[in-house]
């Protein structure tokens, strides 16, 4: 049994400012807003999608700041959701919202209608990067955010950006560990991509703006995913989901169907290398869980082709005593 979301799309309601990257009906493939009727025949049909095959799904309000969207519109679509969080399938209602529109008021409201975990769009925690790209809020509003969500018993989930206007790997990174010391139950990161109709698309196009290579953003996130598996963090999103109407908005950026796979194939990658650093050439085993093989194999991956050009031949052995990204070298 696994876990998962009933994605509804809120796009573009209750920002109060506009972001320099941000063009939600792009992104997330929405063009109408749901009412309460809309969102009862959604849940009503992904119970019985789900019923057999998910054991704690939660109903998901993504694409805008939903904590500060019209109070009797946020009503009427939390009324029709929360009836289905009581004895069926979905085990609570997860919001995603800006770190600047939370208070006391309001999570007290939202555990009234079985709200059950809060991510908060943080993007970064620089406040010069936060200023440069129109965020509207600070670092410090990103803390005091997450532990208001954390005292009041929320599940605290973190979004953040690479790559965005006037930041760089040495910030982003940063901007990681000071998430991390917020103790998110889970982490997702996406890579800024250069959609048209935004202030981004103006800088880009201006040459202001130079967005992140496919393969620097891929050597990035792979040092996320390790930071924040040491951290015991899971990251649950890499990359934006593909979409017919992202790809058609997209102007430029380290947009791809599987940048996750291509991170985590890249933080294998790293680890062959490092654990053959220094041993003599010859033949080797690297054991690998099963269900990560593909992962150092697929999507173009060359790692054993390259380490036999250093003299390292290499034969891999699927492993059921490893699990996740764990790599394991042995001599033959």
């Amino acid at each position: 049994m696994r876990h998962a979301n009933l994605s509804i799309f809120v796009p573009h309601l209750g920002c109060p400012n506009q972001c320099s990257f941000c063009n939600q009906r792009s992104i997330s493939g929405a063009q109408s807003m749901p009412d309460g009727n809309s969102v009862v025949q959604l849940c009503r049909a992904g119970e019985q999608q789900l019923k057999d095959r998910c054991s704690d799904a939660e109903i998901a309000f993504f694409g805008g700041s939903f904590t500060a969207i019209d109070r009797d519109y946020m009503l009427e679509l939390l009324e029709a959701a929360a009836p289905f969080t009581q004895g069926g399938v979905f085990k609570g209602i997860r919001i995603s919202t800006r770190p600047d529109c939370i208070d006391e008021e309001i999570l007290e409201l939202l555990a009234r209608f079985h709200v059950s975990a809060i991510e908060l769009g943080a993007q970064s925690m620089s406040d010069r990067v936060l200023e440069m790209n129109q965020r509207g809020h600070s670092a410090l509003d990103v803390e005091r955010s997450a532990k208001l969500i954390c005292a009041y018993g929320f599940e605290l989930g973190l979004q953040m950006m690479t790559g965005l206007y006037g930041s760089d790997d040495r910030i982003d990174m940063e901007t990681a560990r000071r998430l991390a010391t917020l103790s998110p139950k889970t982490v997702r990161i996406y890579p800024t991509i250069v959609m048209d109709g935004t202030l981004l698309a103006d800088l880009y196009r201006m040459g202001k703006y130079q967005p992140q290579t496919l393969e620097g953003a891929i050597a990035l996130g792979a040092k996320l995913l390790k930071f924040f598996s040491t951290q015991d963090i899971p990251v649950i999103r890499m990359g934006l989901h593909a979409q017919d109407t992202l790809e058609t908005a997209m102007l430029a950026g380290p947009y791809h169907p599987a940048y996750r796979e291509l991170c985590e194939g890249k933080w294998m990658r790293d680890q062959a290398f490092s654990l053959l650093d220094g041993k003599p050439k010859g033949d080797y085993i690297l054991h690998v869980a099963k269900k990560s093989v593909s992962k150092i194999t697929g999507h173009g991956a060359r790692t054993i082709d390259d380490l036999g050009k250093l003299g390292y031949n290499i034969r891999i052995k699927q492993d059921s005593g490893l699990t996740g990204l764990t790599l394991e070298i042995r001599e033959v």
